[in-house]
Formats: C-alpha cells, structure tokens, sequence
C-alpha cells in the first residue's frame, strides 16, 4: 500500500500480525526502483513460495504488486483489495500486470491473475472528488464500447451520485465477458483501449514532464480525439460525436494537448502497434467498437483541432 491508503484504508482492517509495506504514491513511482523496495522487504521478512501477498491500493499498487509477487521467487500467490474507483472497475480486471520503463507507461509486465480480488465500496468514500473522476473515465468507457444501455444509465444519472454498487458491479461484468473471450489481446479484447492509444500518450507526456494528470483524465481526453477519428472514417455518426463530447466534457476540463511530435512518438511504442503501424480501437457506434484501425496524421491532427476548439 501507499502513504495514502495506510492513512485512511489501512484502519479498515482486523489487527492481525501481517507486514505492512508501504511505498510512495503516483504513477511516478511505478518502476523497477520500487519493485526493488518490495522484493527487498518479501527477502527480509522471510516470505517464501507459499506466501501471500495483499495489494491494498489503486491501479498502480495492483499493476505494480502483481508483478512484484508474480516475479519474487518465479511467483508466490497475491490477492488484490482495489480501492479506488478505477481499480475496482478496471485496472485490477483481467490479469494485466506491470510497470513503468523508460518514461513509457505499462512497458515491463505479464499476464496472471490475482486468487481473488475483493471490492469494498466503503472505500470510495476516502477517495477525493478527482479521483472519483478517473475511475468513472473507466465506466463511461465501458459503456462506449459494449453496451449502450448502460452508457445511457450513466449518462442521464448525476456524477457523481449514482449506485456506485450498481456501477461497479456492471463494469466488473462488461470488463470480465471481453477478457474472458480473449485472455491475451489477441482480438475482441483490444476493443478495452478505445481512448487509450492517444490517451496513454497523453498521460505519458504528462507523467515524463511532472505536470498533474490522471489516468481517466487522460482517458477522456483520448475517448474524445477518437471520436472524432471514428467520425472521420464515416462509423460513427454526427450526433453520436457531438452526444460523447458534450457529454464528457461537461465532467472533465479541458486539457493542453501535448506537441504532435511528442504524441507521434509517444503512439510509436504503443504495444496494440504492429511493424510500424498504429493501431486504433474505435467506435461504430455508442455500444460498439472495433479494432485495428489504422488512421493518418492528418486525421490525428484533425482530431487535436477539433478538442482545442472544445474549451
């Protein structure tokens, strides 16, 4: 866990004898040095293959905690206590593990499961308002790309006073189907990136230069540029665009784009990327999405104009 979840999380639990690690929030810290920090205390603490690991925290103490005890003595068991929004309804579904390299996000990582992940929502109420706002990038996402009867629920319900009990059980539900039909990304699962090529370039940029960004945040603003690339390719039609913008935009402020160069850059170590060529998941429809599209930088360029024009 984190400074963060030790504070206000951390009281939640029994007094047990367990040992408590506790490493520095942020993204920032995702990285090898941490991972360090992690298997160092597991060494000292005397942990064998039999143990077991709990990951109290959000998306970056699951990533990074899965891979942490799925790499200590070629794997030992770990359970993960999601507690924020995004980690609830995203980041700890489907096996996804990994950390940071090289300033490039989810770069090192693997493939395994937790033995369990336990959701408490009590937990949503230690989150601040801003994070509550990077989970839901998740919810409206879901919605986007697998069932518009539920980006509709959410749509006409008021942010954030909704059943979050509601929410997060129909998200596990949406996020557990697609992962279960492709494990590995090899097809219908790549549908779960929409927003994510040029959003994680986004988030990257942000997150190499120090400038305060979160992950739904970061989200939200790709699920908008991707619209418009979707409505560029003739799949998606004018009110559907203008139904996704509005509709965001009235949750998310506005964010600087970054230099097309650094985007460009930055969408080249994208790992949906195939040779040389980028690959798009992107919207037919709100409901529908569909995968390995390939856009120009024209189209990108475009699609840039169109969000500046949003603020």
């Amino acid at each position: 866990m984190d400074e963060n979840t030790a504070q206000h999380c951390l009281p939640y639990f029994e007094s047990e004898q367990f040992l408590v690690i506790e490493i520095k929030s942020g993204e920032i810290n995702k990285n090898l040095r941490t991972c360090e920090q992690i298997w160092e205390a597991l060494t000292k603490a005397g942990f064998s293959r039999k143990s077991l690991l709990v990951n109290v925290g959000g998306g970056v103490i699951g990533d990074m905690g899965g891979f942490a005890a799925s790499t200590y003595k070629r794997g030992i068991r770990f359970v993960n206590y999601p507690t924020t929004l995004l980690a609830m309804v995203d980041a700890n579904i489907g096996g996804k593990l990994g950390i940071d390299f090289m300033g490039l996000k989810n770069h090192i990582g693997l493939f395994n499961d937790p033995e369990r992940i336990l959701i408490f929502t009590d937990f949503l109420k230690t989150l601040p308002p801003r994070e509550l706002g990077s989970g839901y990038g998740e919810v409206i996402k879901h919605g986007l790309i697998y069932d518009k009867n539920y980006w509709d629920d959410t749509q006409n319900s008021q942010f954030p006073e909704l059943d979050w009990q509601k929410v997060i059980q129909r998200s596990v539900e949406i996020k557990s189907e697609v992962v279960k039909e492709d494990p590995k990304e090899n097809g219908l699962r790549k549908i779960l990136n929409y927003g994510h090529t040029l959003g994680h370039a986004v988030e990257t940029w942000y997150l190499n230069n120090q400038k305060s960004l979160l992950h739904g945040e970061a989200i939200a603003t790709g699920m908008i540029l991707e619209a418009h690339l979707s409505f560029q390719l003739d799949l998606l039609d004018r009110n559907d665009l203008d139904e996704i913008t509005s509709y965001i935009s009235s949750i998310y402020e506005g964010i600087a784009i970054p230099p097309m160069e650094n985007l460009m850059e930055l969408m080249g170590q994208d790992k949906k990327n195939v040779g040389n060529e980028i690959n798009f998941s992107l919207l037919e429809k709100i409901g529908k999405c569909v995968y390995d599209m390939k856009v120009d930088e024209k189209m990108i360029a475009a699609a840039i104009n169109f969000y500046n024009t949003l603020k």
